[in-house]
Formats: C-alpha cells, structure tokens, sequence
C-alpha cells in the first residue's frame, strides 16, 4: 500500500460482497492497483504492477479517500461519484461512454443506423490510435494522442453538443449523450499523459476474479473473513500481475517469512523481488 500510493498512475473498482454479520444488506470489495496485464520487465527502472483489494463496509466515497490518503496523481476510475472526495485527479474510461451508445444502438433495432453509430464510429477512432500506439512509449502514445485523438475529440464534443437539442434527455440515446458530456473533463484526462490509458478495464479485470470467485462461496461469515479475503486476493492476483504463478509465491512466502525477525526489511518479499524457492 505504502509503494502504491507512490506510483505516478493508479486505477479503481468496486464491487459487492455480501457480509452475514454485517447489518447492512451490501458491503464492498474495492481494488486498487497500477500497472498492466503484462508482468513489467525485469529491470528495477520500471515501476511494479500492484493488485490491493479492501474490504469496506459501504460504497462511500470516504473509503477510496482514506486508502488513497497522500496521493494526488491521475486515478483511472468508471464515472461512480465517490471517487470524487480523493485527491486524485479522476481520469474518465471510454468504455463506460462507448457501453452507453451501445445500448442505444441496441434500441434502434437490428440492421438500422442512427446517431448511436456516429458515436460509436467517433470512439472507436479514439481506439484505434491506442491500438497502433499500444507498444510504444508514453511520450510517443502522448504525442499521437495530441495529434490525432484530440481532433477526433473536439468533432465529437460539437457533435454531443448538437445532440442535446436533437434528442430526448430521458431517452438511452439522450442519456449516453448526456453521460459522455458530464463525464467529459475527466474522458480528456488521458489526452494529458501517455501512461494513463483509454478505459477502466484494467481495474475491471483486476475485480473480475473476486466476482468469479463469489459466485461460488456466495458470502463472507464476518468482518474479519471480509478482510482476510482481501488480503489472500491481493497476494494471489499481483503475484499472477508479475509473472509469478500464485502457488509458487505463496510457497516461497510461507517458507520464508518465518526467517524474518520484526525489524527486518521485506522489500525482499514482494512479488517483483522475490527469488522462489524449490
């Protein structure tokens, strides 16, 4: 926690998790991370890939304040309102925007076009710079974001503009136009910084595991199994974010950790660090 809140970029998500002792019908799991899919290379120049998940129980925007505490950098985040009490700067996810325009293009009907698909066709520009960009360096992503994917922006800023006096609010096309333009300072954070990327995904993926996993032990018995399942999903998914597989970090840990007195350093530990054991 104490190296993740030193990273330069950060994601968020967040989802149920049902608590028996707990008197509140929904508590949450949230995630927090930094980093890609792919394990970093193995040089110490790049910054780790970090998977932490905290048991809370509400959805309060309090809670990603207090984990967040001291850090002020972009935090890549879907456009829940919560998030707005942490010092971060909030960066907007595409996905969530072009998910909504899907929905739309979904109630035009089958083998008919309208403006959900002049939205979709202006988003998907925005993706195909990441795409082509996507093994570059930030600075050359940066750039080409500057060059190519703010135009394509500003053309659809105009276009959502005009589509406020076109069509209904209440209707899914009038509330995916209205979602993307209140959600647009923070859907231009991107355009900013080449390590920020285009979407929230990368939080979602980190999340999906616990989700899966839910489904099949349905609920936590009490605060304290809320809480040891947060630490067990963290050891196991940023170990499997480095490269490592889960089973043979969690063994070198468990033979290891015991060696090591209270005043010892750790960094040794850590799944970027660590040598395996046989």
């Amino acid at each position: 926690h104490d190296l993740l809140v030193q990273q330069p970029v950060l994601w968020a998500d967040e989802t149920t998790i049902k608590v028996i002792q707990s008197e509140k019908r929904k508590s949450y799991m949230w995630v927090y991370g930094c980093g890609t899919d792919k394990p970093p290379p193995g040089n110490t120049s790049s910054p780790p890939n970090i998977v932490l998940y905290d048991y809370q129980d509400g959805r309060g925007g309090s809670h990603p304040k207090d984990f967040l505490q001291g850090y002020r950098g972009p935090l890549q985040v879907d456009g829940y309102q919560g998030y707005e009490q942490t010092d971060a700067i909030l960066a907007g996810c595409w996905a969530h925007a072009r998910r909504k325009f899907v929905d739309a293009k979904t109630v035009q009907g089958k083998k008919k076009t309208g403006k959900a698909d002049v939205a979709i066709a202006f988003i998907q520009k925005l993706y195909r710079v990441e795409r082509l960009m996507a093994d570059k360096s930030a600075d050359e992503r940066l750039h080409a974001r500057q060059s190519e994917s703010a135009a394509v922006m500003s053309d659809l800023k105009e276009w959502l503009d005009t589509q406020l006096n076109q069509v209904p609010p209440t209707s899914v096309i009038g509330k995916a136009v209205q979602y993307t333009l209140n959600q647009w300072s923070k859907l231009q954070v991107y355009l900013t910084d080449g390590r920020i990327t285009i979407d929230n995904n990368r939080a979602e993926r980190a999340i999906k595991p616990f989700v899966i996993g839910r489904k099949a032990w349905l609920f936590a018995n009490t605060y304290g199994g809320a809480d040891a399942s947060a630490v067990l999903y963290s050891l196991v998914e940023t170990a499997k974010a480095n490269g490592l597989q889960p089973i043979d970090y969690l063994m070198s840990l468990f033979k290891q950790w015991p060696l090591i007195n209270d005043s010892d350093n750790i960094d040794h530990l850590l799944p970027w660090n660590i040598e395996l054991t046989p």
